[in-house]
């Protein structure tokens, strides 16, 4: 094989990217450099398939309009540090191909030297042992042939570069203490050697790795003990986004970025850049990027709350829901609870829900910007990475989602849940709540996991509890809602000439709607814990929580008359209520969600 044109590169890398598909929960068992979540493998993958489109297509590729295609969808798709790395070495490749029509071993010596610079410069602090060390082992390799065999061909240029590479890679844990001591390779390095052998496959043997079914793997081993524990890491956040620009400075914007967090990698042209860098505040980073052009695809992942999963070896299953749930700080540390994060846009400017601004950040911009919010599930995407993520260390994976009739937000985990093809099951329903409810759901599944039970039996109970869990809201102010286009402004314009609180809650259907109205504002809080008192009447102990937007006084009041009316409470929890709800509900409102206590079996007994 002396040339190699785009349709036969197109199949190697295609064939490369099958193998790393297929190795990823090996990957993700040995991820411990630079943070041990143990995602890195399913980062790859996710990474490297968004470029399968592009190769898949049936048509005759030319392979410099390929290669360009292929960097622009890797750099979109990029997920964490390797697969930014990975993104910024095909950057270099394809403008080093240009409009090849195909390479030679020499022709690609040059561009894969020169990805492998592109990859080492996107790093602000870079270190050997790592995917770096292998990509610039193999483009060394791959340059030395083809100065030394001017008429050589791929295949014996391909033999000598993957036995060199795979040398390189047994050397990681020499050049770095933290795999010495965990007794592995770097996962990230693995993952590119992984995408050589794929490739070689191809061009040496005629032969395309097969994606593999994921389903078929059975039980997970182990995950890799680390040195340390999450505790080590100085920074939470593991953030993405993309800048679009027109003449992006990335040595400046490098420089500002640095100053910010750690494990900066930063990928992209003068065009189009991909920032992943891990930080405390991830708004800091979406503001800087904001400087430099349009921002898309943020992203923000809790590192702290990943390691801690991966190395529960009690719980059987993982418990994630999306932001719409509000809980309680404390619960979502002590539990684990993952969450993926809604979408707020206030005009051209656009957030990640209870990540990149927070509650009370929200009512304050809610009550001064003229511009009305507004909310957008969660990609089913952004689902998918966490599920992919989960699923690769537990056998089951519970996702428990705003309700179905008021968003979409269901429907994106369905979709991410059929489309990921992680070894784990992931189970999703339906809340039929919103707010504090959802967030009890979610704790109670959450505890079920902490207590050992399993998926069944926690499903079951779930089931059981959708319609005893019931949410209330006290809105201040109707004008939020019509502002929304939730309220029509006849109503609240009635409302407020007759002086009438409504009072929101949840319905056995999953519906979002007022039940009642309170006539005056005289002892409404009293008189609103005195209906929630009446509608959820039990003999049995409950768990009560409530929560505020920007209303701590209420609050008080609320708990004070709640404790009165409700004598058998279990477990009071106070927390602040995010922009889901507070969107239409606005500042100064009122929530409390209650839920009797029940033991898993008792629930799945009677419900059999």
């Amino acid at each position: 094989m002396k040339h190699l044109d785009g349709d036969r590169l197109a199949t190697a890398l295609i064939s490369g990217i099958h193998s790393v598909i297929g190795d990823q929960e090996d990957l993700n068992r040995i991820n411990v450099f630079p943070v041990a979540d143990g995602d890195t493998g399913t980062n790859l993958a996710l990474s490297l398939g968004a470029a399968l489109p592009v190769l898949s297509k049936p048509d005759e590729k030319h392979l410099g309009r390929m290669l360009a295609a292929v960097a622009d969808s890797l750099l979109d798709g990029a997920r964490g540090n390797s697969g930014a790395i990975v993104a910024q070495f095909f950057q270099g490749v394809s403008d080093s191909a240009g409009e090849l029509s195909r390479f030679t071993t020499y022709t690609f010596g040059k561009a894969v030297r020169q990805g492998a610079e592109y990859a080492h410069d996107a790093l602000s602090n870079p270190r050997e042992g790592t995917i770096l060390s292998v990509i610039a082992a193999f483009a060394d390799n791959v340059a030395h042939h083809a100065n030394e065999h001017q008429e050589g061909d791929f295949v014996a240029l391909m033999q000598e570069a993957l036995g060199h590479t795979e040398e390189a890679l047994a050397q990681t844990p020499e050049q770095l203490e933290v795999l010495r001591k965990a007794g592995v390779v770097d996962a990230g390095a693995k993952g590119f050697v992984s995408l050589l052998k794929g490739m070689h496959a191809f061009i040496v043997d005629g032969r395309i790795e097969e994606e593999p079914d994921m389903t078929i793997l059975g039980g997970l081993d182990a995950v890799v003990e680390t040195v340390g524990s999450d505790a080590d890491s100085q920074y939470r956040f593991c953030t993405e986004c993309i800048i679009n620009g027109t003449d992006i400075d990335r040595r400046k914007l490098r420089e500002a970025l640095s100053e910010l967090g750690d494990s900066l990698v930063l990928a992209g042209t003068k065009r189009k850049a991909k920032i992943h860098i891990h930080v405390n505040d991830p708004d800091d980073v979406f503001e800087l990027a904001r400087n430099y052009g349009e921002i898309s695809a943020e992203k923000a992942d809790d590192m702290h709350r990943q390691t801690h999963s991966t190395h529960d070896h009690k719980k059987r299953f993982a418990v994630i829901t999306d932001s719409a749930a509000d809980i309680a700080d404390e619960d979502l540390e002590r539990l684990d609870i993952h969450m993926v994060p809604c979408r707020l846009q206030f005009g051209s400017r656009g957030y990640l829900d209870k990540v990149s601004i927070s509650a009370a950040e929200f009512y304050e911009e809610l009550r001064h910007n003229p511009e009305h919010p507004t909310t957008s599930q969660p990609a089913p995407g952004d689902f998918r990475r966490q599920f992919q993520f989960l699923a690769s260390h537990y056998p089951d994976v519970l996702s428990i989602n705003l309700t179905s009739v008021a968003s979409g937000t269901w429907q994106a985990a369905v979709s991410a849940a059929e489309r990921s093809n992680a070894p784990g099951k992931i189970h999703i329903i339906d809340s039929r709540n919103a707010s504090l409810g959802q967030g009890l759901l979610a704790v109670y599944a959450a505890e079920c996991a902490d207590a050992g039970h399993d998926i069944d039996t926690t499903r079951t109970a779930i089931a059981a509890l959708l319609d005893k869990t019931s949410t209330f809201a006290l809105m201040d102010d109707l004008r939020f809602a019509v502002r929304g286009g939730r309220v029509p402004p006849w109503v609240g314009n009635v409302a407020k000439t007759l002086r009438l609180t409504p009072i929101i809650r949840t319905m056995d259907d999953g519906r979002v709607a007022t039940a009642t109205f309170q006539l005056g504002r005289r002892n409404r809080i009293k008189r609103f814990a005195r209906y929630i008192a009446r509608e959820t009447a039990t003999d049995r102990p409950v768990n009560i929580a409530i929560g505020d937007a920007l209303n701590k006084e209420g609050r008080r009041e609320l708990e004070q008359h709640l404790r009165h009316y409700i004598k058998n409470i279990n477990r009071f929890i106070v927390t602040e209520i995010g922009a889901a709800l507070g969107v239409h509900a606005g500042p100064g409102s009122l929530v409390a969600s209650v839920q009797p206590v029940y033991e898993p079996q008792e629930l799945s007994d009677t419900n059999r």
